[in-house]
């Protein structure tokens, strides 16, 4: 379960799918066959030290590097302490660094001992994982607004639970959204924690994201296609996997418009994540107006897609699209009967503004995002695939459909979800509106 090094190494997170564009708030994956690295690196020697010269810590997994003694050799021992199994253990090493496989949180021991010429071995060293006031780093991804959004609770949760000191570091785009309703946690981009050599100071490192192809579950204890996309965090972290939305910051609380108002937001950054009913929207569009709903569109393009295949937002919206700050599309989202979207970012961040989301999604299993009673999906139809660890998702493929690619049900997920199964649900949020 563990790698012993006879050198200093630099344990490296994997990387995100090349060609992905970082500069956009799509929802990314981390894939760990990779090399590069989508974080900040860790320090190349571990941070902590103890007066036998050992020097420890717990940035992305478990360190400890042994001094280089003449005549010395060590015995370490590695421990979870949560569930008493003996993690690793190994004798007759000289200038050694050991690191954890696991890189999630686990609450380990160390525990080294001097080995003698008597044969005996001598207790050096020992420590047990605690992070009350210490300096912890929780990495996100940048360029992913909806898994920021569903992992933030997490990481404010291992905060309090730990008493730690927690540092964020994420997008420069998302970072205004939290900062004054999270003050206890420190907010940083991955360029300052490199310029300002923060690395240096963490006691533990956990890195956040959806690792496909971690078989041996080093990155995540268990698989995120099997609890969830928020839920993922929460394993990784340690903490609850009970869900709540992100506290978001909303600087101007007026309203934006004084009529009653419904927003969208159609697009994304693959095709299965559409709405592929060819009248859907259109028809949904035209059932709100006739309820006395102004139908606001807040996608950050107007037009989106790839090669022969282009989305347009649709007709008769009001088109506030744009790259606009976070914290205005929150504005919107907060004052806004309710919202319909599909499985993106700005159905988390509806959801954090606290107003009823309208998740229309085939391509996902209703597991993967947050509870809503509005969540739609076709059950007679191909789903979930996105969910199925059978069938790795595609990056670079826009139109990826893995069961029916091709074929006259491509996209059937969410081609055949009609307008009036959606409208059906917009009616009981209507009602509930009217009660209240």
């Amino acid at each position: 379960m563990l790698d012993i090094l006879s050198r200093s190494v630099e344990a490296k997170p994997p990387s995100l799918p090349e060609g992905e564009d970082k500069s956009s708030l799509a929802s990314h994956s981390v894939t760990v066959s990779q090399v590069s690295s989508p974080y900040p690196p860790v320090t190349a020697v571990p941070t902590q030290t103890d007066a036998s010269g050992i020097l420890f810590d717990f940035n992305n997994g478990c360190r400890v590097k042994l001094p280089s003694r003449d005549g010395v050799t060590w015995r370490v021992r590695l421990r979870d302490l949560d569930t008493g199994n003996v993690l690793f253990e190994h004798g007759g090493l000289t200038d050694a660094f050991v690191t954890s496989s696991k890189r999630w949180f686990v609450r380990f021991g160390i525990e080294v001992w001097q080995d003698t010429q008597a044969s005996e071995t001598v207790p050096v060293f020992s420590h047990q994982y605690g992070a009350r006031a210490k300096d912890v780093l929780i990495q996100f991804p940048i360029g992913t607004l909806g898994d920021t959004l569903a992992w933030m609770p997490y990481a404010a949760r291992f905060a309090d639970e730990h008493g730690a000191r927690v540092t964020c570091a994420l997008s420069k785009l998302i970072r205004p959204l939290f900062e004054a309703v999270y003050p206890h946690i420190r907010f940083v981009t991955h360029e300052e924690v490199v310029e300002q050599k923060l690395a240096q100071t963490f006691y533990a490192t956990y890195s956040l994201g959806l690792f496909f192809e971690d078989a041996a579950c080093d990155w995540q204890p268990t698989d995120f296609r099997f609890v969830g996309l928020h839920k993922t965090a929460a394993y990784i972290l340690g903490v609850s996997p009970a869900e709540e939305p992100a506290k978001i910051s909303v600087p101007d609380e007026g309203r934006p418009i004084a009529e009653p108002y419904v927003c969208i937001a159609v697009q994304a950054s693959s095709q299965c994540k559409y709405w592929n009913n060819p009248t859907g929207w259109s028809e949904v569009i035209t059932w709100l107006k006739q309820q006395g709903y102004r139908v606001v569109c807040i996608d950050q393009k107007s037009v989106h897609g790839s090669g022969i295949v282009w989305n347009h937002i649709p007709h008769g919206v009001e088109d506030q699209t744009g790259d606009r700050p976070l914290t205005e599309r929150a504005r919107w989202l907060k004052h806004a009967a309710f919202f319909i979207g599909n499985s993106s970012g700005l159905a988390w961040l509806a959801w954090s503004a606290g107003i009823p989301v309208v998740m229309i999604s085939g391509f996902t299993h209703p597991t993967n995002e947050f509870a809503t009673p509005y969540r739609i999906i076709n059950w007679h139809t191909c789903n979930s695939c996105w969910n199925d660890p059978k069938e790795r998702f595609d990056h670079h493929d826009f139109l990826w459909c893995p069961r029916h690619a091709n074929t006259p049900r491509q996209f059937e997920c969410t081609r055949l979800i009609t307008a009036s199964q959606v409208i059906d649900k917009l009616k009981n949020i209507s009602f509930y509106n009217e009660k209240v």
